[in-house]
């Protein structure tokens, strides 16, 4: 009888222990485990990193809708002037055509006559082309690197968003490991939350990066075009200043002492 007692106390008495850790592990568990509640529970530096990769998003979508305006504009403005450029025969009459046009193409025509006029006198067509042509390169590289600019960021995103987010996948996983040894139990409701939490900086930095790298690749071939429509324009300028000269050089020799570039441009 003594010995039946026995057991019964010894079965009965770890039960409210288990029910009490029970209890107790249950009431730590996030009662919300959508993506603001995961967020809440996170632990600070998974909160920085996911915070971080939210303004990254932030400033992707602001770059993607800020150089899309100014890309199209640019193309736009490129591909008008060149058609003009296209139907004129001099480099008088391409300044009088784009009087009011202003960008990328009247400034390679300002350097054209600028170098012009500096050379007033001289009798060396080729240097004359060679030095408008440099001029017009730099004008060219420096529209392109003025297009460029905010693009760098988009690869930056890109490339290291993935692995910003892996790092506070990785802080919270740890975290939940030291919740384990902490509570003893290797349930899987409460081990899970914390895992899902660490998961939700992946996903953030997926949600930044790849955005990122697309809307970076689509300005890339924009980004081309427009290089490829001022190289366009440059080389409709340098052939209209090889007419202008070629001009020169054809008229009587009476008269080419008082004929000039300078008087061809103006």
């Amino acid at each position: 009888m003594l010995r039946g007692a026995a057991m019964i106390t010894l079965l009965v008495v770890p039960l409210p222990t288990l029910a009490q850790d029970n209890v107790v592990a249950t009431a730590t568990l996030p009662r919300d485990l959508s993506p603001w509640g995961m967020y809440l529970n996170a632990d600070p530096v998974v909160k920085a990193v996911l915070i971080g990769l939210a303004l990254a998003s932030v400033v992707t979508w602001t770059v993607w809708l800020a150089k899309t305006i100014e890309i199209i504009w640019a193309k736009r403005r490129v591909r008008a002037a060149l058609n003009k450029l296209v139907r004129v025969r001099s480099t008088a009459e391409a300044i009088e055509r784009l009087a009011d046009a202003q960008g990328e193409v009247m400034q390679f025509l300002d350097a054209a006559v600028t170098e012009l006029k500096a050379s007033t006198g001289s009798t060396d067509r080729e240097g004359i082309k060679e030095r408008i042509a440099s001029r017009l390169e730099r004008i060219e590289a420096s529209y392109g690197r003025r297009i460029l600019r905010g693009t760098g960021v988009l690869a930056t995103i890109g490339a290291t968003a993935p692995f910003v987010g892996l790092f506070g996948t990785v802080w919270g996983i740890m975290n939940s490991f030291i919740g384990i040894s902490k509570s003893h139990t290797t349930n899987l409701a409460v081990v899970a939350p914390g895992i899902a939490e660490a998961l939700l900086a992946t996903a953030f930095g997926l949600a930044a990066a790849i955005p990122a790298v697309v809307i970076y690749n689509v300005f890339a071939r924009s980004i081309a075009g427009y290089r490829a429509g001022l190289g366009d324009a440059a080389a409709e300028v340098l052939r209209l200043v090889s007419r202008d000269l070629e001009r020169v050089a054809a008229v009587p020799t009476s008269s080419a002492r008082r004929a000039t570039p300078l008087s061809v441009a103006e």
